[in-house]
């Protein structure tokens, strides 16, 4: 494992991974795992689905072996989930021939104080760690809550990821901006605990992702 660190200017360097992501060649048998936090494992929604198991019933793949994974854990920030994806990721991947990884993580990172430049790098390992090993990525970004003070610290975060994904030519899903003033989704933060949604706010965070070109990424939009 290879991490990128800042030059002395705080840019980061450039990076050239030593694998290319390929789909599979005849039989697909493609294994997504999503990693995170609380909203990656579904808080707050009654029906247990979240966002993910929204996307997944929504996504046609005739033809495809597709085998998904739920590895959200509450609370986990995203120097956690450095630490964990690539050991928890692999053994669901053993039976495929096409390893794919979408990561989501943000509102731990401001609540426990990380730095804008460290929550930054932390995905930037990530994404070249999985790129190194051509496992495909996908980002899907922090929504934002009913907190004013909490939702400024979220739009620099945004900002970064954003950043980090668009130097890698990554897919980033910005969840902040379209639901920032977006009533259903701060009525249905309102009747929780302010920061997590119940069923309407992760069925508009599963409507993002699906329109954020998720389907050509995994291409089964042919």
């Amino acid at each position: 494992m290879t991490h990128v660190s800042y030059s002395h200017d705080g840019t980061e360097p450039d990076f050239n991974p030593s694998a290319n992501f390929q789909v599979a060649e005849g039989e697909r048998r493609v294994g997504v795992c999503f990693v995170g936090d609380s909203y990656v494992a579904g808080l707050g929604d009654p029906k247990a689905l979240g966002w993910v198991s929204r996307v997944v019933a929504r996504t046609p793949h005739a033809g495809v072996d597709l085998a998904t994974y739920n590895l959200g854990v509450r609370g986990q920030s995203s120097t956690d989930v450095l630490g964990r994806w690539q050991r928890e990721c692999e053994v669901r991947w053993t039976s495929c021939n096409e390893r794919r990884l979408v990561v989501s993580f943000g509102l731990s990172d401001i609540a426990q104080g990380m730095t804008t430049a460290r929550s930054r790098l932390n995905l930037a390992n990530i994404l070249d760690d999985a790129s190194s090993s051509a496992i495909a990525t996908f980002v899907v970004g922090p929504a934002p809550t009913i907190d004013a003070e909490t939702n400024e610290r979220l739009q620099v975060l945004v900002d970064a990821q954003a950043d980090v994904c668009a130097r890698r030519g990554v897919t980033y899903v910005d969840c902040f901006r379209p639901l920032l003033g977006h009533d259903q989704w701060h009525s249905d933060l309102a009747a929780g605990d302010g920061m997590h949604p119940g069923q309407a706010g992760y069925g508009l965070i599963a409507w993002l992702v699906l329109h954020a070109g998720w389907q050509h990424w995994l291409q089964l939009d042919n």
